[in-house]
């Protein structure tokens, strides 16, 4: 199979790439990005021999068509997305830009290069959020309610992408995410920001909000629930991908500051970004039944490896401070 893996030098994707070569050795991947701000080739180190590189924007339609017909490309798989909402807050035309136009661009190239199957990651944002004090969880019915920049931006790429196999044919698939964490993970989203400010002592802000809550998902695990919807998934189907694992906020922090061994007086509290949710959860049951997914790395040892992670690799983080785009005391 070749793939090409979109938003290859973030986060996710990068894990995936790794991942991918790793179970799937005889495969071929070009990996695509950008490289804004918080896309960084040296996620890819040690792909280089057998992954050939294109920085292009996925909103380049052009590019990305060529692109597909030079290496013969059988999936596509879309990482590329702009993620953080506090800079969603800040600048919500670059999330319409990037998520949403970059999105239906690269659909239509898929189209255009009749492209076998095209996977797009989204989110459990879309659905908005759920109140601390109940037991409820999103399914792959439940009602698109996005509450930030961000969140909207996701939900129309989802509408994209859905559109495109209804009007025209393009064999689709959709995971929707809970909150990734890992290694390679930039760090202005809050575990690795936690982990790296814990590291040199600086302080962890935390937004009023102390107990909204989070579910967490290895990146690991994430990468294996796309390989078993890419291998076994239903054309046109979604996929809630979720550990059923919440933590607060505060929780995280307790716990990155015990991990690390850093005194609780390095906890601040800052004002709440606007529009921040409350609680996420997916129901995942769909994925575990039909494709027979389960997590298996457990949050507590995924959130020690992170922090060691982190540890052992100043060189990759420290420089990427320079890069971050928000101070998240700036709502105030």
């Amino acid at each position: 199979m070749r793939i090409l893996v979109t938003g290859a030098a973030g986060f996710i994707g990068s894990n995936f790439v790794h991942y991918w070569l790793e179970r799937h050795p005889d495969d071929s991947i070009v990996a695509l990005d950008l490289l804004t701000y918080a896309g960084n080739r040296a996620n890819l180190e040690g792909t280089e021999e057998r992954v050939p590189f294109v920085q292009a924007d996925i909103a380049d339609l052009d590019i990305v068509e060529n692109v597909l017909r030079e290496h013969a490309i059988d999936v596509v798989v879309n990482f590329a997305a702009e993620s953080h909402n506090s800079l969603a807050v800040v600048d919500p035309g670059l999330f319409a830009r990037t998520n949403v136009l970059g999105t239906q661009l690269l659909l239509e190239a898929a189209r255009r290069a009749e492209i076998g199957r095209f996977h797009h990651i989204s989110t459990c944002e879309v659905y908005g959020d759920l109140p601390l004090d109940s037991d409820a969880s999103f399914t792959e019915e439940s009602p698109y309610r996005p509450r930030t920049p961000y969140n909207a931006s996701k939900a129309a790429a989802d509408h994209y992408v859905r559109a495109y196999r209804e009007t025209f044919g393009l064999q689709t698939t959709i995971t929707n995410c809970s909150n990734n964490y890992g290694p390679f993970q930039f760090p202005e989203k809050v575990i690795p920001l936690f982990v790296t400010n814990a590291l040199d002592e600086r302080p962890l802000p935390m937004y009023a909000s102390t107990q909204n809550k989070r579910e967490w998902l290895h990146v690991r695990d994430h990468c294996r629930a796309i390989d078993l919807v890419l291998a076994q998934g239903e054309a046109g189907g979604t996929y809630n991908v979720g550990s059923g694992v919440e933590a607060s906020i505060e929780e995280i922090a307790d716990r990155v500051l015990e991990l690390t061994g850093k005194p609780e007086s390095l906890k601040t509290i800052v004002p709440d970004r606007p529009g921040h949710d409350r609680r996420y959860l997916l129901d995942s049951s769909k994925l575990r039944r039909e494709l027979g997914w389960e997590p298996e790395i457990g949050f507590e040892d995924g959130l020690r490896e992170t922090v060691e992670w982190y540890a052992a690799n100043r060189g990759w983080w420290e420089p990427l401070r320079e890069r971050l785009q928000v101070e998240e005391t700036a709502w105030r």
